[in-house]
């Protein structure tokens, strides 16, 4: 099972592409529900392009994304509040060209809080992000923490949806 997680922004955005073998499956870590890290980065677009070109080459990437690994499922950051008007506007939209997408693709979302993330990722919703990003590198046992932020936080988010996925997945059956 291959889960995309994404971190929106319109200047970077951040992706994470972990696998996840089924519970109890024969996977290399005994049958353990490991995650395997199978990629991760960021998309950037240039600062002095308009609003419109910088989603439209975010949109471009993310399909570029979904046609290479094919994910069962995105997950994706949700907002949360925030004083900087600018920044919560322009999330907002990088948000929206990912959500329309992956809807497009037919491709299940699932969506969280920072809070629901790091919580789950660190048991403490309000964990630092160098909290998270050592227990990424830790989890996948990287020598160093996945740069920038936005690409560790992408495979936190992945990680946590990666859970939740199957989770469901095992109700429904």
């Amino acid at each position: 099972m291959i889960i995309l997680g994404i971190d929106p922004g319109t200047a970077t955005t951040g992706f994470g592409v972990i696998e996840m073998t089924p519970a109890g499956g024969g996977s290399a870590s005994g049958g353990k529900n490991q995650p395997e890290l199978v990629d991760f980065g960021v998309i950037t677009t240039d600062k002095n392009l308009t609003d419109a070109e910088r989603l439209n080459i975010l949109a471009d990437d993310i399909i570029q994304l979904l046609k290479k690994f094919r994910p069962d499922a995105v997950g994706i950051e949700k907002l949360f509040f925030t004083t900087n008007q600018k920044t919560v506007m322009t999330v907002s939209q990088a948000r929206g060209a990912v959500l329309l997408v992956c809807q497009q693709h037919k491709v299940p979302i699932l969506e969280f809080t920072p809070l629901q993330v790091k919580s789950f990722i660190c048991g403490y919703g309000k964990a630092e992000k160098k909290q998270v990003q050592y227990i990424v590198q830790k989890t996948f046992k990287l020598k160093n923490p996945p740069k920038p932020d936005d690409a560790a936080d992408a495979v936190a988010i992945a990680m946590c949806a990666g859970h939740k996925y199957q989770k469901d997945l095992r109700l429904k059956a």
